[in-house]
């Protein structure tokens, strides 16, 4: 049986098209060697291939590793973190719940781009939700809640931490996550 934070494939190609939205918003923060920014860039440009139904899981499931390879050149905190955001939004074809991981580290990039503003972070979480179509949201709402499923990314991991797991837990009580 499949985790329930893998979604359908509907599902996850729906989300797919916010969480590049997130990430997108901050892959300019990334800054590193040439072939590390074209790896990124690229990620994200599939991310959004996949939302339009252009690939398939498995084509996205073979590369979602590839941007997170690519974060470790990065030449500073927020874009080390732009690129974790590109990274889970690539990850989506593969589990939905990533689709939460993109817009977490999307607003950590924020927040490590704009020390000392204490609006940096809910002025993320707020344009992200913003941008939630209908379909989307229910989409997230059928995701478990942060912390409760250990089968996927909403574990017991990273996500539940610091800036992240902040925006995740907004974002999941905005939809009405159960």
């Amino acid at each position: 049986m499949p985790s329930p934070q893998t979604l359908s494939d509907d599902d996850r190609r729906v989300l797919a098209r916010w969480a590049a939205e997130c990430a997108g918003r901050v892959v300019d923060l990334f800054a590193a060697d040439d072939e590390s920014v074209r790896v990124v860039r690229d990620a994200l440009d599939r991310t959004r291939a996949y939302a339009r139904g252009e690939s398939t899981v498995a084509q996205e499931i073979a590369r979602r590793m590839e941007p997170v390879k690519a974060a470790g050149s990065a030449t500073t905190p927020a874009g080390a973190a732009a690129a974790r955001a590109v990274a889970q939004a690539a990850a989506v074809a593969h589990m939905g719940a990533h689709a939460l991981g993109a817009a977490g580290y999307a607003a950590k990039a924020v927040a490590l781009a704009r020390p000392g503003d204490p609006d940096a972070v809910p002025e993320e979480t707020r344009w992200q939700l913003d941008r939630l179509t209908d379909d989307e949201r229910r989409a997230l709402a059928r995701l478990p809640a942060l912390g409760s499923s250990t089968s996927g990314p909403l574990g017991a991991g990273l996500l539940t931490r610091g800036v992240p797991g902040d925006v995740i837990r907004a974002i999941q009580r905005d939809v009405g996550t159960a």
